[in-house]
């Protein structure tokens, strides 16, 4: 492998599907060197490219979720569409879908056929249910993930309704798990020299991280709750408001850590306190434990706390919103803001790459193109070797 090789470049994929967990997906593929090319139906985009805010009529999503991939267009409900998909199909190492499970065999691109064409294909399916089961039919999105697969439960203020996390974690980590088994297949390939399906459901992708609630349900006779901020039975572990009126994070539940906390707080008797000497007794006291630690750090600047917190070594730390993010140094040193250039908005600062390799790291090259269909001629005229006149004759026929 040269230097500057990414580690995926030998691959290339085909991805289907709309706004978030295929093209998730297709964007983690694509940081590390995949040749990733987003297929939209001409006329008609993919809703992401409208999604969320914007400036200058340029949605502020797009660029970051289609990073590094080609853009072409292709109208997959006709013959001729897909017959070119097939052709691509020939090609291609890996095809990335979301629809709802029976679109592709609807358009007589089940991976049955495909996988005649190219035997060596990998075809990753994310639906809300999965391909099998009572339920694959049904619509899904990453909300109803959340909340069939217990998250939603969980979330939020017992006094309260069952609470959304601020982002799209069901659509997130079903795209994280679509990745690892697409990665998985293209590994056993290596072996048996056929790919396979990588089916992955909303619901599941949420479920699979949903800790113990089943044994502790079954075995225990216990329903886990939403708690707000706080660990049942663990503390401390919560938040703290302090005197210039912010909030910080405080995690000290270990007994060693709790007694560096109290260290910090010039409470060291608090330590060998019965009501808080071991892990079991600090669960059984947290309510009182918290309000003691809560006394400290609203005596105490949020900056003078966290110092005096870092230098004991308890784990602490403010609650970012994107602009304290942007001042950490720590964010910066890491390249975890990096910036790219964007055709419309100049310079664009979005994530960089996750995780990171010490040899072959991956690379953000560009930003997500605002102009649907622009690699047409690249990807029909260089991998199917269409001719300047066909492709113009596809694209009045809007089959492409």
């Amino acid at each position: 492998m040269t230097k500057n090789r990414l580690p995926l470049e030998d691959l290339r994929v085909i991805e289907l599907g709309t706004l978030l967990a295929g093209p998730f997906s297709g964007r983690l593929l694509a940081d590390f060197g995949a040749e990733v090319i987003k297929v939209e139906p001409p006329g008609k985009s993919d809703p992401m490219r409208n999604w969320g805010k914007s400036k200058d009529g340029v949605g502020l999503w797009w660029p970051i979720q289609s990073r590094n991939k080609k853009s072409i267009t292709l109208n997959l409900r006709g013959e001729e569409g897909q017959s070119i998909l097939r052709e691509l199909v020939k090609e291609t190492d890996i095809l990335v879908e979301n629809f709802r499970p029976g679109t592709m065999e609807k358009w007589n691109l089940s991976y049955e056929e495909l996988s005649e064409i190219n035997p060596k294909l990998i075809m990753v399916r994310t639906s809300g249910y999965g391909q099998t089961g009572p339920y694959k039919h049904r619509a899904g999105f990453g909300s109803v993930g959340e909340a069939m697969g217990g998250l939603r439960y969980v979330t939020g203020f017992p006094d309260r309704p069952p609470s959304r996390i601020g982002i799209s974690v069901g659509d997130t980590l079903s795209a994280l798990f679509a990745t690892i088994g697409c990665l998985v297949a293209v590994h056993e390939r290596e072996h048996s020299g056929i790919g396979q399906v990588v089916d992955t459901a909303l619901y599941e992708s949420v479920f699979s991280i949903m800790e113990s609630i089943i044994p502790d349900y079954l075995l225990a006779g216990y329903v886990r709750e939403r708690m707000g901020n706080i660990l049942p039975g663990v503390a401390p572990s919560n938040i703290y408001f302090t005197k210039d009126k912010t909030y910080i994070v405080i995690g000290a539940n270990a007994d060693g850590v709790f007694r560096r906390l109290c260290e910090a707080m010039e409470k060291r008797e608090l330590a060998d306190d019965p009501r808080f000497a071991t892990h079991n007794a600090r669960g059984e006291n947290m309510k009182l434990l918290d309000s003691l630690i809560e006394e400290w750090t609203k005596s105490l600047p949020a900056k003078e706390a966290l110092q005096v917190l870092e230098e004991k070594g308890v784990p602490s730390g403010l609650i970012y919103s994107a602009k304290e993010i942007l001042e950490d140094p720590h964010y910066k040193e890491r390249e975890m803001i990096i910036n790219v250039e964007h055709p419309q908005l100049g310079e664009f600062s979005m994530p960089g790459v996750v995780p990171k390799l010490s040899r072959t790291p991956g690379k953000v090259k560009f930003a997500g193109s605002e102009t649907m269909g622009k690699d047409n001629h690249e990807v029909y005229g260089k991998i199917l070797g269409y001719t300047e006149n066909k492709i113009e004759e596809l694209n009045k026929a809007k089959i492409i």
